[in-house]
Order: C-alpha cells, then structure tokens, then sequence
C-alpha cells in the first residue's frame, strides 16, 4: 500500500478547509441528496462527499457507508486531491500497487472501484471529493464522469454558499453586540451630562432672576439658550434609544 503525500501547499490548504467548518457539523439535505443522485447516475452501492483533514478523511455525506471517516493514511481521496484539476479512476484497487493490500480494500467496504472528483475552492486547494464507490472492477461512462463533474460543481457551490452565510450571520451578530454597546454608551452618556446641563440652566435662571448689569445680559442670555439646547438634545438622545 502506498499512502499519498501530503500536497505541497498542505498548510493553507488545510487552513482553508478548517475555514468552511464543514468538518464534524451535522448532515445536510442538500448534500445527501448530491450523493444519492452520484450513487443512481453511476449505478454505485457507495458514495461519498469526502473531506481529506490532516490524519484522516471525514464523511460530509454519505450513502451506504457505516463509517463518519478512515484513517488519512488509507485515503482515496487522500491521493484524488493530489491533482485538483482529474477524476482519480481506479478500475480495480486489487490491481492497483497503491491500494491492492489498503484494508479498505482487502475489508470492509471493500473498495475494487473507486472514482473521486475534487472539490476544489475558487482559491484552488482540494478540500476532498465527491466520490462513488463499487466493490468489484467497474467503469463510467463519459456521460456519467461529466455528470459527476456537474455534481461536484454543485457540491462547491453550496460550499461557498454555505460558508457566505456563516460570515453573515458572524457580521450581523458583531454588528448586533456593537449597536448594544452603543446604545449602553449613550445612556451612560446621557445620565452623567442631564444632571450638569440642569444644574448650569438652573444656575443661570438664578443669576437671570438677579437683575443682572446690562453689561451681562448677553452673556447670560447665550448660556440660557445653549442650556435649553443642550437639555433638550439630551432628551431627545433619551427618547430615541429603543
């Protein structure tokens, strides 16, 4: 058994995977219906949406299969995302030196034919495979390897779609927290300054009442209004916090 090596750009690629929170999350329709519909066009008892992580492979979905995930080292998949851009075709896996004594292969599910379409980001890193699986030495037909494509297009697509709207969700939700500490600001705000601009607005009705020299009303008739102003502008801030 020959186990695949790791791609050159394993890091990030393994960083962008990690960026899709896909690995461990719950089944999804959309999903198993892809698999499903691999298993009917390719007339396969197994298919899979198969995601290669650092020490193993993890089953986004699957059909037929009793198992969430196998070790890397005895990976498929492992050696599909090796070129992104192929179908990896293994007519018989009994035949094949890289997977003739794999366990998947000599066990269970007895992998003889195998099929894997890369599912590969818009940045280019083969996250895994939507993949179909036979236990006895097959071939697809051109149609049937472009309609896998096809799925695997889709597949990509609800990927990113998918991970859009976790980004969304996470934006609304700063900007929900950032409008809540907003709001608390203000009021903090409006409760220190209310008390002072009544108590300067007081000050100067006082001083008003006091019959001041000509020469200060002005002055004192300016503090009146910016007083009224600014009490008023703090009751309305008050009024428009929800």
């Amino acid at each position: 058994m020959k186990s695949a090596p790791a791609p050159a750009d394993e890091s990030a690629r393994l960083e962008a995977l990690t960026g899709y929170n896909l690995l461990d999350s719950s089944p999804e329709d959309i999903y198993d219906d892809v698999t499903q519909l691999a298993s009917e066009i390719c007339r396969t008892p197994i298919s899979l949406i198969s995601l290669v992580d650092e020490n193993r492979q993890w089953f986004k979905s699957k059909q037929r299969l009793a198992s969430d995930e196998t070790k890397r080292e005895y990976s498929f998949c492992a050696h599909a995302i090796l070129n992104p851009s192929e179908i990896l075709i293994v007519p018989d896996a009994r035949e094949d030196e890289r997977f003739s004594d794999n366990p998947l292969t000599t066990g269970q599910p007895r992998v003889v034919f195998y099929a894997g379409v890369p599912l590969v980001n818009p940045e280019g890193y083969p996250l895994g495979t939507l993949c179909v699986i036979d236990n006895r030495p097959r071939t697809l037909t051109e149609n049937q390897l472009l309609s896998l494509r096809a799925l695997a297009r889709l597949v990509n697509t609800h990927f990113e779609l998918r991970k859009t709207k976790r980004e969304l969700e996470d934006t609304q939700a700063r900007l929900t927290v950032a409008d809540s500490a907003a709001s608390a600001s203000t009021e903090r705000l409006v409760r220190r300054l209310q008390p002072m601009a009544e108590v300067i607005q007081d000050n100067v009705e006082r001083l008003v009442n006091q019959a001041p020299r000509p020469d200060q009303m002005d002055t004192l008739t300016a503090l009146q209004r910016a007083g009224t102003a600014l009490n008023e502008a703090l009751t309305d801030i008050g009024l428009d916090r929800p």
